[in-house]
């Protein structure tokens, strides 16, 4: 068993002893996809002797050796671990172990997966490994198990080729059909991949001057010492116009170029910019467009407010022209001499002077509109009152159309006993809110 164990340590030293030696910085850290053939020693002496007592603890030598070919995959997981499968071939006398004597040829066939383990990384040109695993086979008609443990040296050859060379003692899980043995490889792995190209370093960065720090070399910088933007060629924007505030003459108010940095102006103050106001010295409105609010007629009452935009006007009479004093006196006349039957809508003959002669104001000048009013004592119910002061009002403009004139330009509304002018107390009071009203206008 010593010399087992100095066997092992020997090629760890040797393994160790190569960790310094690395291989180009261009191969990649992990190992990628390779296959591999390998030649094969077994040794099922040496663990025989080592185990019994009785006899002298002895290493096998060459003609007690039995060989063998693998073949491998290989694929790293990390740039310290490798997952490989190896399938093996072996020439023994499997049954000879067993106590059983054949006149056949007999052979092992073994598939092992093994995890590796490398405490520096896959690119180094020399790196040692630990290998564990677990390993099934056939042997001339019995199936076995074992457990493959054990150390190794992987020559790596620009990640392209490497040379294994692995020792391992292998555990025996089935001690009645297999023994244990160590077990030696030397071999070839090819990546048949692409050739990973070499990775040039880049260059350093050049040294860059930027006194402001604003990111933009001093050299495109053409406002090398206040930080600005890139779009502006490293000049400050303080109004965020796009404009840089050495050519901005409204620096802190955002702005067009057209106006060099400053806002449309808006000349007259009415909070439209100059280039949509059509009145842009004089205070307008939006909805005339920046002018002010037009007076069609000239009167001095703008057309929004004139009742009559296209005829002048006073604005006491919003905008509508005055009706001659003496056309008002004549209707207010003619409305105190309107007379209706007692009880009744009725007119009676003797009205008819004074209503010929509101036609014939009405008719004279056509702007001229007329409202007429009812109203009556407060004798009776509020109801009854309320119908007769409408059809009185009714029967009068009925009169006026039936004369000529347009029913559009007369408004006709009855009030009942609910505006009195006069004491219903008294016969003459009654008689005083017994009446028709008249209200010339002509708007």
């Amino acid at each position: 068993m010593k010399q087992k164990i100095a066997l092992l340590l020997t090629m760890m030293v040797f393994a160790i002893g190569a960790f310094a030696q690395m291989s180009g910085s261009s191969a990649p850290e992990k190992k990628q996809s390779s296959f591999g053939i390998h030649f094969d020693a077994v040794d099922f002496k040496t663990p025989v002797t080592f185990k019994n007592s009785n006899s002298p603890r002895t290493l096998a030598g060459i003609r007690d050796l039995d060989f063998g070919l693998s073949l491998s995959y290989w694929k790293g997981l990390t740039s310290k671990i490798d997952w490989s499968v190896k399938f093996n071939a072996l020439m023994h006398d499997y049954s000879l172990d067993r106590n059983i004597a054949t006149n056949k040829t007999e052979y092992g066939v073994e598939i092992e997966p093994s995890i590796n383990i490398r405490p520096i990384k896959d690119n180094n040109l020399i790196s040692p490994f630990l290998t564990a695993g677990i390993g099934a086979g056939y042997y001339t008609g019995e199936f076995g198990a074992y457990v493959p443990a054990g150390v190794g040296i992987q020559v790596n050859f620009n990640s392209v080729t490497y040379l294994m060379l692995q020792a391992q003692y292998r555990f025996t899980l089935t001690e009645d059909k297999l023994k244990d043995h160590l077990f030696y490889s030397l071999g070839i792995v090819q990546n048949f991949g692409p050739e990973k190209p070499m990775v040039v370093p880049p260059p350093p960065a050049p040294v860059v001057l930027d006194r402001d720090g604003d990111g933009i070399a001093d050299a495109d910088d053409k406002c090398p010492d206040t930080p600005g933007l890139a779009a502006l060629q490293g000049c400050p924007d303080r109004d965020g116009d796009g404009i840089a505030d050495g050519d901005d003459k409204c620096p802190d108010v955002a702005g067009i170029a057209k106006y060099q940095g400053c806002p449309i102006p808006d000349t007259d103050g009415d909070g439209i910019n100059d280039e949509m106001d059509k009145c842009p010295t004089v205070k307008g409105l939006a909805r005339y467009q920046g002018c002010p609010i037009p007076d069609t007629d000239g009167d001095g009452v703008n057309d929004e407010e004139d009742k009559c935009p296209s005829r002048p006007g006073p604005a006491s009479n919003q905008g509508c022209p005055e009706i001659a004093k003496e056309v008002i006196e004549k209707i207010n006349f003619a409305a105190k001499n309107v007379f209706f039957a007692t009880g009744s809508y009725k007119l009676l003959a003797k009205s008819n002077k004074s209503l010929d002669e509101v036609v014939r104001l009405m008719k004279a000048d056509e702007s001229l509109m007329l409202d007429i009013d009812g109203h009556t004592d407060a004798q009776g119910t509020n109801e009854s009152n309320q119908v007769l002061s409408d059809n009185r009002a009714g029967a009068v403009k009925q009169y006026l159309v039936d004369h000529g004139i347009d029913a559009s330009r007369l408004k006709s509304t009855g009030y009942g006993e609910e505006k009195p002018v006069a004491d219903n107390k008294t016969a003459a009071g009654r008689a005083k809110n017994r009446r028709t009203e008249m209200t010339v206008r002509n708007y």
